[in-house]
């Protein structure tokens, strides 16, 4: 079976390619970068909010726009800070509308209550859905079970999740509860901030530890992620990143098992990470 390259969201009128770009705040893309990445197809965008390469893509997109999903974080947890905080960022991108809004990093089943209260930052968020200033409303979360509690209310069109090699634990515990609900997933920490690129003690003779795309691809290949997001810190990163692109493909069970068993002994050696 063929890895499928795009994926066509239910509130989007665009289908995105499964490998999405995302800034971070201290990666270096141009706007040329970004536009780059664009003219391959990557239309999936996650915004860090810093102005930076990718706010200046968006803003001069155009009526190149409408080709463009473009997710942001929203930090705020009450409607009013929530209210402020989408009108700076649409300012920024000099857009009528954001794709996706991503309730940012909710990490404590207090911060989600917080949410989900009256006159909470959901509240004001399926307002500007109604309105057209928001097409999709998600969440991110580092914590499982949370992310579990939260599929369960069935209140999101999307859900962003670590996944990688190394950590596969969402295999078990959220992949199954989102196909269930029907909710997308998009991932990120695919490189698992880079120790996925890095040899172990334990790495048997002549082990070379693939390059990034390979850790896309891993990704990639579980049909429950519907995005996985790359963060190059910049352009030949990028480039080399987006290879993929020209051999887009499974891996195949040797190269999975490899994958799979060098993301074990990084989880034993790299150092703590939940």
């Amino acid at each position: 079976m063929s890895l499928r390259q795009f994926f066509k969201f239910q509130n989007l009128p665009i289908p995105v390619m499964r490998l999405g770009l995302a800034t971070r705040g201290n990666t270096h893309l141009r706007k040329d970068d970004v536009l780059q990445a664009f003219g391959q197809g990557v239309n999936y965008w996650n915004w860090c909010g810093c102005p930076d390469g990718m706010s200046e893509a968006v803003a001069e997109l155009g009526s190149e726009r409408q080709k463009v999903a473009v997710a942001v974080q929203l930090e705020a947890r009450h409607g009013e800070g929530a209210k402020r905080e989408l009108q700076a960022l649409l300012d920024r991108l000099k857009s009528d509308y954001l794709d996706v809004v991503m309730l940012y990093y909710v990490e404590a089943a207090d911060e989600w209550q917080e949410i989900l209260r009256p006159r909470g930052a959901m509240e004001f968020l399926q307002g500007a859905k109604q309105q057209g200033l928001v097409r999709m409303i998600g969440l991110t979360t580092h914590q499982r079970p949370l992310a579990a509690e939260i599929l369960r209310a069935r209140l999101l069109d999307v859900l962003m999740v670590r996944y990688n090699a190394a950590h596969r634990s969402a295999e078990t515990e959220i992949f199954p509860l989102a196909r269930r609900f029907e909710t997308p997933l998009v991932t990120f920490t695919a490189l698992r901030w880079k120790a996925l690129l890095k040899a172990t003690r334990e790495d048997p003779a002549g082990f070379v530890p693939p390059p990034a795309r390979e850790w896309y691809r891993f990704v990639l290949s579980d049909p429950a992620v519907s995005v996985a997001l790359m963060a190059p810190h910049n352009r030949a990163e990028l480039v080399d990143n987006l290879k993929l692109l020209n051999d887009w493909r499974e891996p195949t069970a040797a190269e999975f098992a490899a994958l799979r068993d060098h993301g074990d002994r990084v989880r034993r050696n790299a150092g703590a990470f939940p």
